[in-house]
């Protein structure tokens, strides 16, 4: 009980702040505390199963994944502001109300038997009983569930497949591209050496050797064979700020 008074109010927070949030990271990372302090609450009512499934199913598979998409996409805040259908926002709000009015109803309605103290339920081990449950009392649900996510996983596929407007390119079609690109512009028609080939150290300093022994210019960053007078180049400080001094 002291868990719950505790836990109870940080978590109606966090939602709400996954509600109200600009961005959508701080959404994620705040429903990230939902989730592991629903997580201490199973734990608090001895249920070490939904403890363990909700901490590494959800808040460590799910809801990492969704955090590292967002991370890699780079959703803009002023994305969600942009309203592309007139009047979606009023008939969310006016749906997203009737459905928790119908839950409300719903669970006012419900009637219960008596109940069953903790140490009945898990008499004979706390996953037997959930078992027994799913797949006895409450197998529709479940199978419902299941062809749910199923559904909404073919149709993330379905969305996210992008017909090809190109034909692919072969292997013979860029070979061609960078011959064509080397008769045209003279670019290299293959990753130029890296430090160290053929010498007689293998460091970023150590330029590669060419055939008749001679040091590949290519090989080492022009910054570095100005800064280490490289007797290989014959470009100055200037030429290097001039080409650019990033790299």
């Amino acid at each position: 009980m002291v868990a719950f008074w505790i836990l109870a109010p940080v978590m109606v927070l966090a939602a709400l702040g996954v509600i109200f949030s600009p961005k959508a990271v701080h959404s994620a990372l705040l429903l990230a505390v939902v989730m592991i302090s629903l997580a201490i609450l199973y734990i608090g009512l001895d249920a070490p199963f939904l403890f363990v499934v909700q901490i590494i199913v959800y808040t460590g598979a799910f809801l990492m994944l969704f955090l590292f998409v967002l991370m890699l996409v780079g959703v803009d805040a002023s994305d969600s502001l942009v309203e592309t259908i007139r009047g979606h926002r009023l008939a969310s709000a006016v749906v997203g109300l009737g459905f928790g009015g119908v839950l409300v109803l719903a669970v006012a309605q419900t009637s219960v038997g008596p109940t069953t103290g903790l140490t009945q339920a898990n008499k004979q081990g706390n996953v037997p009983a959930l078992a027994r449950l799913l797949f006895n009392h409450y197998v529709f649900a479940f199978e419902a569930t299941s062809a749910l996510l199923i559904t909404a996983a073919v149709g993330a596929m379905v969305l996210a497949h992008r017909e090809r407007l190109t034909p692919r390119q072969s292997q013979a079609d860029l070979a061609r591209e960078r011959v064509r690109a080397f008769a045209e512009s003279g670019q290299h028609l293959g990753p130029l050496p890296p430090p160290g080939v053929f010498a007689r150290a293998n460091s970023v300093d150590t330029p590669a050797l060419l055939p008749d022994g001679t040091a590949a210019p290519g090989s080492v960053s022009r910054v570095r064979a100005v800064f280490f007078k490289d007797p290989a180049t014959t470009e100055t400080a200037e030429d290097v700020k001039r080409i650019g001094g990033d790299e």
